[in-house]
């Protein structure tokens, strides 16, 4: 039995997962996610005392290629960059071109959180988004402005505080369903609820009992990127992403 175990877990496909040094949801939320088809392997931004936020998202962009570098020999199928804000500051456009780059070098995909929520978006033809965030006002407006870009109906944004204040690395899953629930929002809205860094797990669950809501995440779009992308799922419009996405956000409610 030890032996099978091992010789499974050697052949599963190797997801990469790039974050920020401080954020702790997004590894074991996609690992969760993922699991059994994939193993996650992190490579972190580097500290960066002494800069503001936007600083500090500027430099993840010019560091990324080196960041990704430094998986070195380890063969992956894919990497997914578990950092929103940071791709919020490119358009789109400039959001693909720089994954793409990376992807030609790397000799596997590349996707942001923020194209793998795009591109869920697509498959699943989904337009109008209610943005649920946890960022500071100005990073709310960029973000609102990225998905307005690529084609996306922002139709309302959900701030959503820790406390008094917007940190996505505090937010509890009480503040996450509060703050949702006191919105009013209607019974089969489509729900973003951006930031790789806020946990979520417990909260889907709570938000969507009882009504017909489309909850994504960037952790669950990043998880269901990386599936696609390494275990042939299907991308049509024959109901398979839909009901991946189901499974995934099911699982996730499962942890409440």
């Amino acid at each position: 039995m030890t032996m099978h175990t091992s010789m499974t877990m050697h052949s599963r496909a190797r997801l990469g997962v790039v974050v920020p040094s401080g954020n702790a949801a997004a590894e074991p939320e996609i690992a969760h996610l993922t699991a059994p088809a994939m193993n996650v392997h992190t490579s972190r931004f580097p500290v960066l005392p002494g800069h503001t936020l936007r600083g500090r998202l500027d430099i993840y962009n010019e560091q990324l290629p080196d960041v990704i570098d430094g998986f070195g020999g380890l063969a992956l199928d894919a990497v997914v960059v578990a950092c929103s804000g940071s791709h919020y500051l490119l358009d789109p456009e400039g959001d693909r071109e720089l994954c793409d780059r990376i992807a030609a070098t790397a000799g596997y995909p590349v996707a942001s959180s923020t194209l793998a929520t795009l591109d869920t978006c697509t498959d699943l033809g989904l337009t109008d988004i209610v943005l649920v965030s946890p960022y500071e006002p100005w990073l709310t407006e960029l973000s609102h402005h990225y998905w307005q870009k690529a084609g996306l109906n922002i139709t309302r944004i959900v701030p959503v505080r820790a406390r008094e204040r917007f940190s996505p690395y505090d937010v509890t899953t009480d503040d996450l369903v509060r703050q949702v629930g006191d919105a009013g929002l209607a019974p089969d809205a489509t729900l973003l609820f951006t930031g790789t860094g806020m946990f979520t797990f417990e909260a889907l669950h709570r938000i969507g009992a009882g009504n017909d809501r489309t909850l994504l995440t960037s952790n669950i779009c990043a998880a269901r990127w990386a599936l696609k992308h390494t275990t042939a799922t299907p991308a049509g419009p024959d109901g398979a992403l839909p009901r991946l996405l189901r499974r995934l956000a099911d699982r996730a409610g499962s942890r409440a």
